[in-house]
């Protein structure tokens, strides 16, 4: 019964096979090798691209500071939401890349900033000369921290918002598989086709071991780009093995099955909590995270049989039995269905 992250989950036995079979005789470094090319063009297809720069990195941190440094000057802001992750999770790392870029928070419902809200953010700004933040990239988390999903129309729409200003769009796709899956869309009409000009291509969280794919579908940004992953000390040497990684993550569309396992655990989970009467739910999820509240009673027998998950808010050792304790719950491609019915049955009571 873990439900702490899918970062908790095991890795794809597919993924393990795939980085023993790297693992034989010699390769050129730092991306050279013949692995790596054929994986980048194997992205490229997927994404409909031909022409993007595409890059692999080990982490989703890098990934999206590194790709916020390229798309802004350090005296530029980035537009997101107020929960974004690159706000709420990444420790200053997008500020840090960029030598200072800093970031507006941009309100919304659901996790997701509108069109409208970011017309008003990007108008606040530029509005003091030289003493203020210029104008800089809009950044989206696709799906959100609190496992809502940007339709397609709302991404053209910020897209387009954007495009009024010149403004480029990156989006943080560290559970992009998990919002394609839900979505029934193309890695295409989620990204270039709405006017996303960069993506993360995430895997960690979804059965890779260490893994993000960066895809910039205008290549103007690839040197620019190569010289600060060197330069953050992000450009491996042994390079095959974050291809390999990536190359069985989309053989046979892996990526997509590991998202709806995950996406389908969630499922099958909110299902079982609309059903308890004592349980609310703060958000309705769209892909594999959810976001609910019960009592602490609850969260005791749960964390007493070996539950794992975060409780958001408060202590669940101690305090009045009937009170109210937030908690946060994510499914990954190994949950089963066994895991979930038990975790209702104890919650239950």
């Amino acid at each position: 019964m873990n439900f702490a992250s899918d970062n908790t989950g095991p890795v794809h036995p597919n993924v393990m096979a795939a980085l023993i079979a790297a693992n034989t005789g010699y390769a050129l470094p730092y991306g050279g090798d013949d692995l790596t090319a054929q994986t980048i063009q194997n992205i490229r297809d997927l994404f409909e691209a031909p022409d993007a720069a595409v890059f692999l990195v080990s982490l989703g941190t890098a990934a999206n500071s590194l790709i916020l440094a390229t798309l802004s000057q350090p005296w530029e802001t980035v537009f997101c939401h107020t929960v974004a992750h690159i706000h709420e999770d990444e420790c200053n790392a997008p500020e840090f890349y960029s030598g200072g870029t800093k970031l507006t928070l941009v309100p919304g419902p659901e996790a997701k900033m509108t069109a409208e809200n970011l017309r008003r953010s990007i108008l606040a700004e530029e509005t003091r000369g030289v003493h203020g933040p210029q104008r800089g990239p809009v950044s989206l988390t696709q799906a959100t921290e609190r496992g809502t999903i940007y339709s397609l129309k709302e991404i053209q729409e910020i897209s387009a918002t954007a495009e009024e200003f010149g403004l480029p769009v990156h989006m943080d796709g560290a559970r992009f598989a998990n919002a394609v899956q839900s979505l029934g869309c193309s890695a295409a009409e989620m990204t270039w086709k709405s006017g996303v000009d960069a993506v993360t291509f995430g895997g960690t969280k979804n059965g890779l071991m260490a893994v993000e794919a960066v895809i910039f579908f205008n290549p103007k940004h690839a040197w620019e780009f190569e010289l600060r992953r060197k330069r953050g000390a992000h450009l491996f040497s042994k390079h095959r093995f974050l291809a390999a990684q990536m190359q069985s993550y989309l053989a046979g569309d892996l990526w997509l099955d590991m998202a709806k396992k995950s996406n389908d655990a969630s499922a099958r989970l909110i299902q079982g909590l609309k059903q308890i009467p004592e349980v609310q739910i703060d958000f309705e999820p769209q892909a594999n995270i959810i976001f609910a509240q019960w009592a602490r009673a609850a969260h005791q027998r749960l964390h007493a049989a070996g539950a794992q998950y975060y409780v958001m808010a408060g202590d669940h050792t101690t305090g009045p039995s009937d009170e109210l304790l937030p908690a946060r719950l994510v499914t990954d491609w190994s949950t089963t269905p066994e895991n979930v019915d038990k975790f209702l049955d104890i919650l239950r009571g």
